[in-house]
C-alpha cells in the first residue's frame, strides 16, 4: 500500500532482494540454475520461476574481481538457494563482447571484499565466512547475524543482530509456557508481516585474523562486540526493508553513521522522523546530524576523505512519499547543501565518486536514469533510455550497474556493456511483448505518460483483449521494472495487451503530479486511470471494448474496488490483490499509522476534517450497491499493513449481492507472494480468471 512497500525504483531492486532471501534449508541440497525447455515461444509462469535473479554486485578494487549474488527457485521444492560467484572480466574468444569468467562459486549471500588479496566475506546460514583460494574460512563469534559492515581498514566490523525487545507470554507467566496468546500494550505490535518481539541492533566488533604465510588467512575471529543501541528497542536498520545501506563507517574507523527513528509504540507509528546518528567508537557518543529535519532521514555515507558525509533525506514527518532528496553536510563547516534539487524528484540510491563527485539513480518520465553531481548541484545524465538502472559502483573511467526493463530481468552492465547473462537460456526460446509509451491529456489537461504492452506477434488488424493495470504504493512510479508476479511480459504472453499509466500521484513527473494523490483517493488519479482506458479504446480499433480487464495490487487493489463501483460498465472482469476495501476498517488495521494520517488527512471519526470525511465517503465498500462485474480478491493472511480481512470482505460482498467472485487466500503469505508455488498458484489463477471473462 504504502510507497515503502513498492518502492519500484529502488523499485523492483529491493522487491527481488526480499524474494530472493527466502530461506534454504541446510539439510536439503542447493538448487542449481535450472534447464528448462519452453514449448512454442510464449513466455510461462515456470520460465519465470526458472530464472536466475541478481541480488548484491561488489567490486574489489585492489584485483577488479567482481563478486555478485543469484537466486535459484525451485518449484517442485518450494524453495531456493542463493549462490555466490567471483567472475573477472574477459573478452569471449568469439568476439569482443566483454563476459565474466566465473573463477569460484558457493552458496551465500551478501558478498564484501576483505582487502586481502582477493578475500571476500559472506553469511551462509547466518554465519560469517571468509573465502579464500576457493576455501571458506569461519569466522569465530559471528553467528545469528543478518548483516554486516567491513570498516575501511578491516579491523573492525559491524554486525547486525536481533535483540529481544519485548517479553514474551511465557516471560510473564512461566507457569504458561504453552499458552498462544499475546498481551498487548502500545501500538506497533505488528509490522509489515511479524508480530514485534525484537530488533535489529548495530554490534560493534573486533575482528583478527591468523595467517599461515604472508598471505593466507588461517583462522578469523571476532570479539570485544559493542551494542550501539544496548539497551533500547530502537531499530537499526529500521524495519522491514532497511539494510546495511543504513550503516556507514567513516574513513578512519573511528565514527559510525547509522540511521534510526529513536522511537517505540505510539510514537514510532505516527511519525517518520528518523535521523543520522555519528557514534563515536572510543567514547561511546552519539550525536545527531539530521535532528532539524522532521521526517525521514536515512543511508548515510561518508566522502572518502570523511569531510563529508550524504544521505536521502525527506522533509515532512509522516510523509513516507515525499520527495526523497540528496543531502551533503560539510562536517567542518556545518553547511548542508540539498544536492538533488534540479532534479525535482525522488533519488533511490548513490554513492560517492571521489570527495567531489556523487553518482545516483532517479526516476524521471517512467525511467530510472543514472545521474552524476557535484557538490554544488549541477547534474549530468550518465545512463538512460526506456530502462530502470541500479549503478553499483566507479573505478576509473568504467561504471558498473544493474539493469532491467519491462522486458528483461537484471543483469550487470558496464559503460553500456553488458557482462552477465543470467537468463539467456530463457529469452533465446521465447518472443517478448513490445513496450511502447504514450502520452495522454487528461480531464484537467494535463499530459500523463502511459505505457502500452503489445503481445508477441501483436497484429493490429486483429482485436485483443485488453487490460488496464492500476499501479499500488499509491505513490511508486510506473517504470521500466521487471517484476516476479506482476509480469508485463507473462500478460503479454498469454495474449493480452496491457495499458499501465503514471497516473497522479506517481513520482517522476515534479512535486505536484507525486503529492496531489494524498487526500484525493476517488478523485483525480481515477479520472487518470479511466483517461488511460478510454484514449485507447477511442483511437485503437485493436482493443476490444467488449473484453476489457481491470487489475491492481495494494493501493491498485483499492483503485479496482473503487472503480468496481464507478466504471459504468467498461470492464468485463477486475481482480484485486491485497487492495483496500473499507477504509474505515483500514485506518485502525495498518500498522504504519502515519500513512493513514497523511494519505487519508485523519481519522474517519473528525466530523470536522473535510479532507478526511471525503476520503472515507470514497470507501470502496460504500459503492458495493453499483457492483456489476466479476471479481477475483487475492490477499495473504500475513499481510499486516493491509489485513487479509479485507479481502474477504470484499468477496463476501461480491457473492452476497449475486455477483460473480473467487477468493485466492494464502495464510503463509504477506503484502507479497514469495514461495515457488504460491506464486504459480498466483499466476494460474490470474489468468484463469481473466480468460474465463475476457475471452
Amino acid at each position: 500500500m504504502h510507497r515503502s512497500i513498492h518502492l519500484f525504483s529502488l523499485a523492483f531492486i529491493a522487491f527481488m532482494a526480499m524474494a530472493c532471501n527466502h530461506t534454504t534449508n541446510t539439510e536439503q541440497a542447493p538448487i542449481t540454475k535450472p534447464e528448462i525447455t519452453i514449448e512454442g515461444d510464449r513466455f510461462t509462469a515456470e520460465a519465470l520461476w526458472a530464472m536466475g535473479r541478481i541480488g548484491s554486485v561488489q567490486l574489489d578494487v585492489e584485483t577488479g574481481r567482481i563478486a555478485y549474488s543469484v537466486s535459484y527457485y525451485s518449484v517442485a521444492e518450494n524453495r531456493s538457494t542463493t549462490w555466490i560467484r567471483i567472475c573477472e572480466e574477459h573478452l569471449a574468444a568469439t568476439d569482443t563482447t566483454k563476459r565474466l569468467e566465473v573463477i569460484d562459486e558457493f552458496v551465500g549471500s551478501d558478498p564484501a571484499w576483505f582487502g586481502n588479496s582477493g578475500v571476500l566475506a559472506y553469511i551462509r546460514n547466518g554465519q560469517l565466512y571468509l573465502r579464500q583460494n576457493n576455501q571458506d574460512i569461519l569466522v569465530e563469534g559471528a553467528a545469528d547475524i543478518e548483516s554486516f559492515l567491513l570498516s575501511p581498514m578491516r579491523d573492525q566490523l559491524i554486525l547486525v543482530r536481533t535483540v529481544k525487545t519485548n517479553p514474551t507470554t511465557a516471560d510473564i507467566y512461566p507457569d504458561l509456557p504453552l499458552a498462544s496468546g499475546r498481551i498487548v500494550n502500545d501500538l506497533m505490535y505488528k509490522h509489515w508481516d511479524e508480530w514485534v518481539a525484537n530488533a535489529p541492533h548495530p554490534f560493534v566488533a573486533q575482528i583478527h585474523t591468523t595467517y599461515a604465510n604472508e598471505m593466507d588467512i588461517r583462522t578469523a575471529k571476532v570479539d570485544s562486540l559493542v551494542d550501539i543501541l544496548e539497551g533500547t528497542a530502537f531499530e537499526s536498520p529500521m524495519r522491514p526493508f532497511g539494510g546495511v545501506e543504513q550503516l556507514a563507517w567513516n574513513p578512519n574507523n573511528e565514527e559510525i553513521a547509522y540511521t534510526c527513528r529513536k522511537k517505540i509504540g505510539l510514537e514510532y507509528a505516527i511519525s517518520t522522523n528518523s535521523d543520522i546518528f555519528l557514534y563515536n567508537i572510543r567514547t561511546r557518543a552519539h550525536r545527531n546530524i539530521s535532528e532539524a529535519n522532521k521526517g525521514y532521514d536515512t543511508n548515510p555515507a561518508y566522502s572518502p576523505d570523511g569531510s563529508k558525509i550524504a544521505w536521502l533525506s525527506m522533509e515532512h514527518d509522516g510523509y513516507e512519499s515525499d520527495e526523497n532528496r540528496l543531502m551533503v553536510l560539510d562536517l567542518a563547516t556545518g553547511k548542508q547543501t540539498f544536492v538533488s534539487r534540479r532534479l525535482n524528484t525522488n533519488v533511490d540510491g548513490f554513492y560517492w565518486n571521489g570527495n567531489e563527485q556523487i553518482i545516483f539513480n532517479a526516476v524521471w518520465h517512467g525511467c530510472v536514469s543514472v545521474y552524476a553531481t557535484d557538490l554544488q548541484g549541477t547534474i549530468t545524465l550518465l545512463f538512460g533510455g526506456q530502462y530502470d538502472y541500479e549503478p553499483v559502483a566507479t573505478m576509473g573511467d568504467k561504471t558498473y550497474y544493474l539493469r532491467h526493463s519491462m522486458c528483461a530481468a537484471n543483469e550487470l552492465f558496464v559503460n553500456g556493456v553488458q557482462l552477465t547473462f543470467e537468463n539467456k537460456n530463457i529469452y533465446d526460446q521465447i518472443t517478448m511483448g513490445t513496450v511502447v509509451p504514450r502520452w495522454q491529456k487528461t480531464t484537467d489537461g494535463q499530459q500523463m505518460l502511459t505505457w502500452m504492452i503489445y503481445p508477441p506477434h501483436f497484429d493490429p488488424n486483429k482485436k485483443y483483449p485488453t487490460l488496464l493495470y492500476c499501479e499500488g504504493g499509491p505513490q511508486s512510479p510506473v517504470s521500466q521494472f521487471w517484476s516476479f508476479r506482476w509480469n508485463f511480459m507473462m500478460m503479454a504472453a498469454n495474449d493480452y495487451i496491457i495499458v499501465a499509466p503514471n497516473r497522479r500521484g506517481l513520482p517522476g513527473f515534479g512535486k505536484a503530479w507525486n503529492e496531489q494523490i494524498s487526500g484525493d483517493y476517488g478523485g483525480q488519479c481515477m479520472r487518470d486511470l479511466l483517461t488511460a482506458i478510454d484514449e485507447v479504446c477511442a483511437h485503437e480499433p485493436y482493443i476490444d471494448q467488449e473484453h476489457l480487464g481491470c487489475v491492481g495490487a495494494s493501493f491498485g487493489g483499492y483503485s479496482v474496488y473503487w472503480l468496481a463501483g464507478h466504471h459504468q460498465k467498461r470492464f468485463k472482469a477486475f481482480i484485486a490483490h491485497d487492495g483496500i476495501f473499507n477504509m474505515e476498517a483500514q485506518y485502525l488495521e495498518t500498522e504504519e499509522k502515519w500513512f493513514a494520517n497523511w494519505d487519508m488527512g485523519g481519522a474517519y471519526w473528525d466530523k470536522t476534517n473535510t479532507i478526511a470525511q471525503r476520503t472515507f465517503a470514497n470507501s470502496p465498500h460504500k459503492f458495493v450497491d453499483q457492483w456489476d462485474t466479476p471479481i477475483l480478491c487475492i490477499h495473504g493472511e500475513k499481510d499486516y499493513r493491509i489485513l487479509a480481512s479485507q479481502g474477504m470482505s470484499a468477496f463476501d460482498a461480491a457473492k452476497m449481492r449475486g455477483i460473480p467472485a473467487q477468493l485466492l487466500i494464502f495464510p503463509d503469505e504477506n503484502h507479497w507472494v514469495l514461495k515457488p508455488q504460491n506464486g504459480v498458484l498466483w499466476q494460474r489463477t490470474f489468468f484463469g480468471w481473466l480468460d474465463k471473462w475476457l475471452k
